[in-house]
């Protein structure tokens, strides 16, 4: 491929990177990101009509999912073999208006971005019992250079405080169960019908695999299925990603770099399932925070551990087409 003109971008290129790119997790698979194409940048709006407005309140973890978006889609053009350069919320007056992406050669591929790119169409969203994952201290080495110190902060929830984040997990589960705004968005996001977005009959669990997993959105249960009988309780590592405020600027990078962490662990042949509802609600929000001993707002959970090898591949969830989400500004 010829060098990329300075006035315009591939439009192919682009095409396929944001096509790899929707395969980030967003919550409830909303998808809620809107790509346009302006001469030779990228854009990367948050579409407001896709926030599950009464269980993200905010927009909060719609931006997350656009954070995570960003990341996928850098990812994939490194391995195209282009560099990427990102001016986050270029228009303090347009904070929707989340980043925009200019391209340019890049002098080399490494392995390592072949790799996690290669990791980006393997990922799924594992919401069973996992086992605990094998050689962890290198495993958590490669995931803090993965997730550098800076912006966002990555813990490790020790053992001994798991009951704690299950307690909090539990009062969330409480709260939620007579609030009917969030009990609509949790059907319509599972409803059993074929489409391009939300969360599939086929991703959920029944009842006696969710009740193994006590770190976990409470979703509608599916069937009689006993999945991984030989794993109980589950056994993942959770890990927590953190901020030092709620803006979106922050939200936005607590997505970036959970993008990073699970592809890094997809890579590295592990399992993940990334968990929010637990900070969602100020109360169980606040126990996550003092779980990790500092003045840090906790973002994102995320479980990650093994599964049996003798598992089939899970089926990857639906997205919507290239041509909904990318715009070619006129």
């Amino acid at each position: 491929m010829n060098d990329m003109p300075t006035t315009t971008v591939d439009h192919d290129l682009i095409r396929t990177a944001v096509t790899l790119a929707s395969r980030a997790p967003s919550l409830h698979n909303t998808q809620p990101w809107l790509w346009v194409i302006d001469g030779h940048r990228l854009h990367l709006h948050l579409d407001r009509s896709r926030i599950v407005r009464n269980t993200d309140t905010a927009g909060r973890e719609a931006v997350i999912g656009c954070g995570a978006t960003l990341d996928h889609l850098r990812t994939a053009l490194a391995a195209a073999g282009w560099d990427v350069r990102v001016q986050r919320f270029p228009y303090p007056n347009d904070v929707a208006h989340l980043a925009t992406v200019e391209l340019s050669r890049a002098a080399a591929i490494s392995v390592a971005q072949l790799r996690r790119a290669d990791a980006i169409l393997r990922r799924r969203t594992d919401r069973l019992p996992l086992l605990a994952p094998p050689n962890w201290p290198a495993i958590e080495s490669r995931l803090r250079a993965a997730v550098p110190a800076g912006t966002v902060r990555l813990d490790v929830l020790a053992e001994e405080l798991r009951p704690e984040l299950t307690a909090a997990c539990a009062l969330t589960d409480l709260m939620q169960r007579f609030n009917s705004g969030y009990q609509a968005e949790l059907d319509w996001w599972t409803a059993p019908f074929e489409c391009a977005e939300g969360v599939p009959r086929s991703a959920l669990t029944s009842v006696h695999e969710s009740d193994r997993v006590e770190v976990n959105r409470s979703f509608p249960v599916e069937g009689r299925s006993a999945r991984r009988p030989g794993i109980d309780p589950d056994r993942a590592k959770v890990l927590i990603l953190s901020t030092a405020t709620d803006s979106y600027r922050d939200a936005l990078a607590a997505g970036e770099a959970l993008s990073a962490l699970l592809l890094e662990c997809t890579a590295a042949g592990l399992s993940t399932c990334p968990v929010t509802h637990v900070t969602e609600l100020p109360a169980a929000r606040a126990v996550v925070g003092e779980l990790i001993a500092g003045a840090e707002v906790p973002q994102v959970l995320v479980r990650v551990g093994r599964a049996p090898e003798i598992d089939d591949a899970a089926v990857p969830t639906p997205r919507r087409d290239v041509d909904e989400i990318l715009r070619i500004s006129n």
